[in-house]
């Protein structure tokens, strides 16, 4: 098994992290502008919706921690991302974790490089800026 792990220093609150990593309206603000949300689940669609990531939502303990399943994607499938938020200082420092990966592979690694990105997404968006999503609603690349 493989993890990717991520750690950074955000100046904003724990509940405001936990906002954008727990609902479907917070991940379309920094990971993808292609979200919806059927059947309990929140749907994540990237390349014009080639590729299509589920996610089942697993914990939501406000304001520091988020557990969500991922229940597609030929990789992705089985894998769980956590997001574990500190208050630090004035601050937070989040946690994250794609974890249960089969093995490390070329596309392993690619994620790896886009989750590092994503990291700082996120710490615009909980800081106030606008960065917006990285994966574009209709877009073939990001």
């Amino acid at each position: 098994m493989a993890d990717i792990v991520h750690s950074i220093q955000i100046s904003a609150p724990p509940a405001a992290v936990h906002t954008l990593a727990s609902t479907s309206g917070g991940l379309a603000k920094w990971w993808a502008a292609d979200v919806s949300e059927p059947d309990g689940a929140v749907e994540l669609g990237f390349f014009s919706r080639q590729t299509v990531y589920r996610l089942k939502l697993q914990v939501n303990h406000p304001p520091d921690r988020v557990e969500w399943l991922c229940e597609t994607g030929q990789e992705w499938s089985g894998t769980g991302l956590v997001f574990h938020v500190e208050s630090r200082g004035n601050g937070s420092l989040l946690r994250f974790t794609h974890g249960g990966w089969q093995s490390a592979t070329d596309y392993f690694i690619s994620c790896n490089t886009v989750w590092g990105e994503l990291m700082f997404r996120l710490k615009a968006a909980a800081e106030g800026k606008s960065p917006g999503p990285l994966f574009l609603r209709d877009s073939l690349a990001y």
